[in-house]
């Protein structure tokens, strides 16, 4: 009797459980789940409104070169010209040197006039057809 007793309390246990677990299962599937539409929609972009700079305009440099033997000469042409005779000089080295600072600087606002221009097609793009 106590053994017919054990198995009738250890069938109910097993039934409720499963009656439990099933109801925690199924009780998920009863609910509505909307769909998210955060990465979905496109925000419109708003046109950046940058003209591009416009060049300067340089001034003319002249260079002249001054070696052991015309030194003299170019210092009498300078006072000839009412021109003070200070002279800047670099040497080969050093005007090499200028030159690739020179190209390192176009090369510089290349790109970022490049920059610039990715930037503007992308947010002052012409829509498509569809509107988008």
């Amino acid at each position: 009797m106590l053994l017919r007793n054990q198995k009738l309390i250890q069938n109910a246990l097993t039934s409720l459980t499963l009656l439990t677990s099933l109801t925690l299962i199924s009780g998920c599937s009863g609910f509505d789940v909307k769909r998210l539409d955060i990465f979905t929609k496109e925000v419109e972009r708003m046109p950046l409104n940058l003209d591009a700079p416009t060049p300067e305009k340089m001034e003319e440099v002249k260079f002249i070169i001054i070696t052991e033997e015309n030194y003299e000469k170019v210092f009498e042409e300078l006072r000839k010209n009412n021109t003070d005779p200070v002279l800047f000089g670099l040497t080969d080295d050093g005007y090499e040197t200028l030159a690739l600072n020179f190209a390192k600087t176009r090369k510089y606002i290349i790109l970022n006039k490049n920059v610039l221009e990715k930037y503007k097609e992308y947010y002052e793009a012409p829509k498509d057809v569809d509107g988008k």
